[in-house]
């Protein structure tokens, strides 16, 4: 989708609400502050801030190419930030490897599922918890995320390839909540699937979010992403240009224009 000027140069208000989402004197759950990343010559984003609120379903939208999908990668420590600093309960997690921020509780779940098509589907569960070590907690979060998914359980033994798009989607949410994440970030979970797979999906991720969990979510169904979404930021052309609460960004002209169909 193309950017419009007028969402380029548009400033959105913090809503006094969602002041403790970026107060310097409130302690956000995880604080980006002024992160650059860049593939050789391609300066992907653009010294952005923001910050997650414990609890909370925060969201990242944008057009393709805007650069949501490189913050996921560098709050997960799989691409290197140029420059800036990454937060996660107030101790830096900038330039960690990927599996001591999986450690701290920091979980993605990779655009595209990423699921080993030729394990079974308990397989594939059970390597989200690699980093857990205990057999009965891991026996407990299996448990809880069939429960969560009783489609996985039915599925439990077959080939994860055999699945299908929405159900290879449940295994990927599956798979990093068997990690215990304290923070939870979701690149495109929509992706590819059909609008009544879309909605149960969404409604999956509000459930997770009122267990407690925190989400940050990355996702071009703008629609569907702000109205689950307590906070969220507009990101083009790899710096922030609106930010929010979802129904204010909902209801917000240049947002409708850009992403709503007017």
């Amino acid at each position: 989708m193309n950017t419009t000027p007028e969402l380029l140069q548009a400033q959105a208000k913090v809503p006094p609400q969602m002041q403790a989402q970026t107060q310097p004197g409130a302690q956000p759950l995880l604080r980006v502050d002024n992160l650059h990343v860049s593939y050789g010559h391609i300066h992907a984003v653009k010294g952005i801030s923001f910050a997650l609120k414990e609890g909370a379903v925060t969201t990242l939208v944008g057009a393709n190419g805007a650069g949501k999908s490189t913050t996921l990668l560098a709050l997960s420590g799989l691409v290197k930030a140029q420059s800036g600093a990454i937060a996660f309960q107030g101790d830096s997690i900038t330039g960690l490897a990927p599996h001591k921020i999986v450690k701290r509780g920091v979980v993605q779940v990779a655009e595209g599922r990423a699921t080993l098509t030729r394990l079974t589907v308990r397989e594939n569960l059970e390597l989200g918890a690699y980093t857990r070590h205990d057999r009965a907690e891991r026996a407990d979060e299996l448990e809880k995320v069939f429960a969560l998914f009783p489609r996985l359980r039915e599925r439990a033994d077959g080939l994860a390839g055999n699945l299908s798009g929405g159900e290879q989607q449940m295994l990927a949410i599956g798979r990093a909540l068997m990690a215990k994440p304290k923070v939870l970030l979701l690149d495109e979970p929509s992706m590819g699937l059909a609008p009544i797979i879309v909605q149960d999906i969404f409604r999956i991720l509000r459930e997770i979010n009122q267990q407690g969990l925190t989400i940050f979510l990355v996702e071009q169904n703008v629609r569907q992403a702000l109205r689950i979404s307590d906070y969220a930021y507009v990101l083009e052309t790899g710096s922030i240009v609106l930010e929010g609460t979802g129904a204010s960004l909902l209801g917000h002209p240049d947002v409708q224009k850009a992403y709503l169909g007017g």
